[in-house]
């Protein structure tokens, strides 16, 4: 089930893969090398002095972070909020499904985050009986 209602322990990008490239004890200078990127450059992106990069290498971040799929959610969110953009993962999407662009442009206009709810709810549900 998705916790829409999540707060991330997390400030920004940045302390997040922080956090968990030392949870999995890999050395900043390992990761940098893994993403081809020179260490400064990797270490701007922890502290926050860059934004985060491009989807092919979020992507290795999230394999070499081995991220679960609520930290993927939460990378994905400060990845977004770091760029001032929509999450990375979800452009595409939009994009593609003319229905979704509709529904989001229709609750930001007149939805309500009671509304958003509801419709968690009805997919997850939906989801839950096989439908």
């Amino acid at each position: 089930m998705i916790d829409y209602k999540r707060q991330t322990a997390y400030n920004t990008f940045g302390d997040f893969i922080s956090v968990k490239r030392h949870e999995r004890e890999i050395p900043a200078q390992q990761m940098a090398e893994t993403l081809g990127l020179s260490p400064g450059y990797y270490c701007d992106i922890e502290k926050g002095r860059r934004k985060p990069p491009e989807r092919a290498l979020l992507q290795k971040l999230i394999e070499t972070l081995r991220l679960s799929s609520e930290d993927i959610c939460t990378f994905y969110d400060l990845a977004g909020k770091a760029r001032s953009e929509a999450p990375p993962d979800l452009p595409e999407y939009i994009n593609e499904n003319q229905v979704v662009r509709v529904a989001l442009r229709l609750a930001k206009d007149k939805g309500s985050t009671d509304d958003w709810q509801r419709f968690i709810f009805d997919l997850e549900n939906r989801q839950i009986e096989g439908g």
